[in-house]
């Protein structure tokens, strides 16, 4: 039962940071850090980002509960540093890899889930400045992305 409960508290910590990447792309990166993000939407020479910091503050938050759970302070810091873990494992793979082709991985899919992620990264990424955005998620898209990757599917 103990194991379970941990399994579970990962898991929700995972569905939890879809909302926390919203949450930090919408208020944090297009707001009072977007001296730090600005460089994802006009992309500069170079394979990393100033952007590519935000990357450091999720992992140390993920090393800082693997330690906690090791000195016995949190029992549920190795499922919550998982949870966060493999959210970003997953916002490498779909984001970085994926997405925006850092690596020379995936660059075709016939899935419509895949197609409609990127369809909103790219309406995202259509506007330059850090006002007037839409689709800060990354998982979890707006359904009528998912239905044109569909339709789109359909007349192949």
């Amino acid at each position: 039962m103990e194991i379970a409960l941990h399994i579970l508290v990962g898991i929700l910590t995972f569905a939890t940071m879809e909302f926390m990447a919203w949450f930090t792309h919408k208020y944090v990166m297009h707001g009072f850090l977007w001296v730090l993000h600005r460089d994802h939407h006009t992309p500069e020479k170079g394979w990393f980002e100033r952007n590519d910091t935000f990357f450091l503050f999720y992992a140390a938050i993920s090393t800082l509960l693997f330690f906690l759970w090791a000195e016995g302070i949190f029992k549920f810091g190795l499922a919550m540093g998982l949870g966060i873990f493999f959210y970003g494992l997953a916002y490498f793979t779909v984001h970085d890899v994926f997405i925006h082709q850092r690596l020379n991985w995936f660059k075709r899919t016939d899935n419509a889930y895949l197609r409609a992620i990127r369809k909103a990264h790219k309406v995202h990424h259509k506007h330059l400045g850090k006002e007037d955005g839409e689709c800060f998620g990354m998982l979890i898209v707006p359904w009528r992305y998912y239905r044109e990757a569909m339709r789109s599917k359909a007349k192949q």
